[in-house]
């Protein structure tokens, strides 16, 4: 006890006393406990599940959510809430944890950079991780952020103590340690698979030099089942390994990105990553100084030269690796999100590169002047002021955001609390606080809390509109409290009962988060054609228009319901160069007959496959739009054209029949719409495609 009460002692002082500031200033901004971020809440409603019994239950009585972005956290939090911590409570409890964790970061970090560089140097590393803004913000944030970049740290020294030893007097770490950090660290986020392979590789090179048995060396694997836990529990529980998080925010997966395009968006965030967020750039500004990436650059160069001269190769490995762990959030759509919060866990790493870079300017200092011994502890104190002078503002805007998320969410989840019946259902696009503190059941839109809503948002608001026209009327929210211009489904927005306005603030979604009634009454509306198929003009393939007088029956005998996921897989849809912005939802005539579609813009080309009537003329009916004129060139089979229509650019959508040729035997057709620029036009030509469907002509 005493030997850790040294070994943390100073690093818990400071860490304590900036929770003070930083809690306090929460409590004065915010009247009471609050969170900068909704995310926080998420992890407050699975740890009240968990302590009432419920095994990852996001929503009472319908089961494991596969939403938890950390496991570990909400565990840690349950007992707190068990013995009595309740509402917004509770967060005292996370602000707790993130303290002995940001003392972690800090003692960890000493402990690396005094194994490569020196005392002078770790002293500067450690006062670095207490004044960096960023992990004071993410320590008191309620995140589990700080315990992730706490154990990477941890994790990085102990795999290369185990075989290089440390600097801090003690015994060598046992494998078993080695294998517990593997085993848990990626329950805090999966980015601590890291972890896992870190120590794997360092029990692989330990049991070999300590020439163990051939079934001991087993041993070095068992870490590498760390990162297998949480798919598992997934894959048994949902059916499906990853997590809604990963099916949300991962690029790999995403329906829209190829490989290439996977590949060029990776190297467009590299880029953003290494000349703006590590260089103080626009979002990274408020916690780090202008030009930062110089000295980390040039730390990443110090580390191998440290590590050489003090023969401990695997210490400077491991830094690396989790230095340059910052390139995992470069794989998501965006990990612009919440402060850059997918970054700062592996920053710890890089105040040892610059505690490395400290001394070894130092000791290049003193080969021409050998009085200049202060080099080393100089330098790595203007590192560590430099992060230090971003801290109040850091801490202000920690205060501000959570008072902004007190003001909307958190007041919104309080309101549907005591509007609401006990039976309403929400949906929301923030699923935090609102399903924490209204006690309402709720049907996240976005897809992270509510199993098998994840690819619909993904897709687009078309997608989610036709999605909700095959869900039982019981599953759907009675409710809406969301931000409209990310619903982007008006139809199903009724009347606005309130709303939460909050605009000094730079933390939220939007400036204004609404509370409507759900309409559902649209549901369905286009399921066919707003006029017979009988009454519609028809044209040949020379583009001739004439009006049809051949009676058609009602019920198709086939239809693809574009951005209908199921539908398009069933008829072979391809998607071609679409963008989720382009699946929307429109909505065309007067409230009494009113018709809602969802649909994919900007289109180039469709192609898909239908079945025709067999023994009869199949006469495909579109429902398509352009916001400039066009020609769609229908094809069907072999690419042989049957029809020309045009669309003169008309507002919203309008209905279009081609008569197919007779097949002898029915069966599917490729269809190909083909959209071709008028004469003179000044942009590619491009339309908007929403329903197809084939009726037998008698």
């Amino acid at each position: 006890m005493r030997r850790v009460a040294r070994a943390y002692g100073a690093a818990l002082v400071a860490s304590a006393v900036l929770a003070a500031i930083a809690v306090g200033g929460i409590l004065r901004a915010a009247g009471g406990p609050a969170a900068p971020l909704d995310d926080a809440f998420i992890h407050l409603q699975y740890a009240r599940g968990l302590a009432g019994g419920h095994f990852f239950e996001y929503v009472a009585g319908e089961g494991y959510s596969s939403g938890a972005t950390s496991t570990l956290w909400p565990l840690l939090l349950a007992p707190f809430h068990a013995l009595g911590l309740r509402d917004v409570s509770l967060l005292w409890a996370a602000w707790l944890l993130g303290t002995l964790a940001h003392a972690g970061v800090t003692v960890e970090a000493y402990r690396l950079t005094r194994r490569l560089a020196g005392e002078a140097a770790a002293l500067g590393a450690g006062a670095m991780c207490t004044l960096f803004g960023a992990f004071a913000w993410f320590a008191w944030s309620g995140m589990e952020t700080m315990a992730l970049a706490w154990l990477l740290l941890r994790a990085a020294r102990t795999a290369a103590a185990f075989c290089e030893g440390g600097s801090d007097g003690g015994p060598a770490p046992s494998a078993r340690s080695l294998v517990i950090l593997g085993l848990v660290t990626p329950l805090v986020r999966p980015e601590g698979a890291l972890a896992s392979l870190m120590v794997s590789v360092a029990l692989v090179i330990g049991l070999r030099g300590r020439r163990a048995r051939p079934l001991a060396r087993l041993l070095a694997f068992a870490p590498l089942a760390g990162p297998l836990v949480v798919p598992l529990l997934n894959l048994l529980f949902t059916g499906h390994a990853a997590s809604s998080t990963t099916q949300v925010k991962w690029m790999i997966g995403n329906p829209y990105l190829s490989a290439s395009t996977i590949l060029a968006s990776f190297g467009a965030n590299v880029r953003l990553l290494v000349s703006s967020l590590i260089d103080g750039g626009d979002w990274t500004t408020l916690f780090l100084p202008e030009h930062s990436s110089v000295p980390l650059l040039l730390g990443a160069l110090a580390l191998p030269f440290a590590a050489a001269r003090r023969r401990v190769p695997l210490h400077a490995l491991f830094v690396g690796m989790v230095a340059l762990g910052c390139l995992v959030p470069c794989t998501y759509s965006t990990f612009l999100w919440n402060r850059v919060r997918y970054l700062w866990p592996f920053a710890g790493a890089w105040f040892v590169l610059l505690g490395c870079l400290a001394r070894e300017v130092g000791d290049v200092a003193r080969l021409f002047r050998p009085r200049l011994t202060a080099v080393t502890p100089l330098l790595a104190g203007a590192f560590a002021a430099a992060l230090g002078s971003r801290l109040p503002w850091t801490l202000r805007d920690l205060a501000t955001s959570a008072s902004a998320i007190h003001r909307q969410q958190v007041a919104l989840g309080r309101w549907a609390r005591q509007a609401l019946p006990a039976e309403a259902r929400i949906g929301v696009n923030d699923t935090g606080a609102i399903a924490y503190l209204s006690g309402r059941r709720t049907f996240d839109v976005v897809g992270l809390t509510t199993e098998g809503e994840a690819r619909y948002w993904v897709a687009g608001a078309g997608s989610r509109f036709e999605h909700y026209e095959k869900l039982p009327r019981a599953r759907l929210p009675t409710h809406f409290i969301v931000y409209p211009q990310w619903m982007a489904c008006p139809p199903v927005l009724g009347e606005l009962l309130t709303e939460a306005t909050v605009t000094d603030q730079s933390i939220l979604g939007g400036v204004t988060m609404e509370a409507h009634e759900a309409r559902w009454d649209l549901l369905g509306s286009g399921a066919l054609p707003a006029a017979p198929p009988s009454c519609l003009e028809v044209v040949d393939d020379g583009g001739r228009a004439r009006r049809s007088g051949e009676l058609c029956p009602q019920t198709p005998v086939d239809e693809l319901d574009v951005a209908d996921l199921e539908s398009e897989a069933a008829h072979h849809y391809a998607l071609g160069d679409g963008q989720d912005g382009d699946n929307q939802v429109m909505v065309q005539g007067d409230d009494a007959r009113a018709i809602a579609d969802g649909g994919r813009l900007r289109r180039a080309e469709d192609r898909f496959r239908l079945k025709l009537p067999a023994g009869q003329i199949g006469r495909l009916v579109m429902r398509v739009a352009a916001d400039a004129p066009v020609d769609l060139r229908i094809s069907a089979g072999a690419e042989r054209e049957v029809g020309v229509v045009t669309i003169d650019g008309e507002s919203g959508w309008v209905e279009r029949a081609v008569d197919l040729p007779v097949v002898s035997g029915g069966g599917e057709t490729e269809i190909v719409v083909k959209a071709t620029a008028r004469e003179g036009a000044e942009r590619e030509a491009r339309f908007g495609s929403f329903h197809y469907w084939v009726f037998g002509v008698p």
